[in-house]
């Protein structure tokens, strides 16, 4: 039997995209697959404040909820590399997408529209999407975000039948193709 591939990666991984496009999901796989940490920017900022992401919009509103991101994401980017996933907001800051850039390496997971409405469209935990039509809401926000992610490093197009795995295996081999991010032993 061949020894497992062996991976080093020199640069923390951040994955940005929509709600629902998988940035979770895929960063827990990649982050086991390459035996370096994880970190959900979003479960960190409820840690950090002792309450939900739609508790800390309702009491403190999006402004003082994208300040509290900026600072946890460039805590993690200091840190030994590792996989982070962010909020679907997190790029949208211009500050944000700078540090990514010098600290790290940022992947957007592109998901079309309806991947990303059959993903969310059960879901309670959006406080972007608590509005009359939140279908329609989603479209809006996919079409005023999508070209700030497409400003990302990276790009992986989420398929809408692949696994976990199989996307994840993607985001592995696209990255080995950079060898100043993760290079294999």
């Amino acid at each position: 039997m061949a020894a497992a591939q062996q991976y080093q990666l020199k640069r923390t991984v951040v994955l940005v995209g929509m709600m629902g496009s998988g940035k979770t999901a895929i960063g827990r796989a990649l982050a086991a697959a390459l035996d370096v940490p994880f970190v959900d920017s979003d479960a960190a900022i409820e840690e950090a404040a002792a309450a939900t992401i739609a508790e800390i919009f309702e009491r403190d509103g999006e402004a003082f909820f994208r300040k509290r991101e900026a600072e946890v994401l460039r805590r993690l980017l200091s840190g030994p590399p590792g996989i982070v996933s962010t909020g679907g907001g997190a790029f949208l800051a211009q500050a944000n997408r700078e540090a990514i850039a010098q600290m790290g390496v940022a992947v957007w997971l592109d998901a079309d529209l309806d991947i990303l409405w059959e993903r969310v469209r059960h879901k309670d935990t959006r406080p972007l999407l608590r509005t009359a039509d939140p279908q329609a809401t989603l479209v809006a926000i996919y079409n005023e975000r999508t070209p700030i992610y497409s400003l990302a490093g990276l790009k992986i197009t989420v398929e809408k039948h692949a696994s976990i795995e199989q996307t994840m295996i993607s985001v592995r081999d696209m990255l080995t193709r950079r060898p100043d991010v993760l290079e294999t032993k």
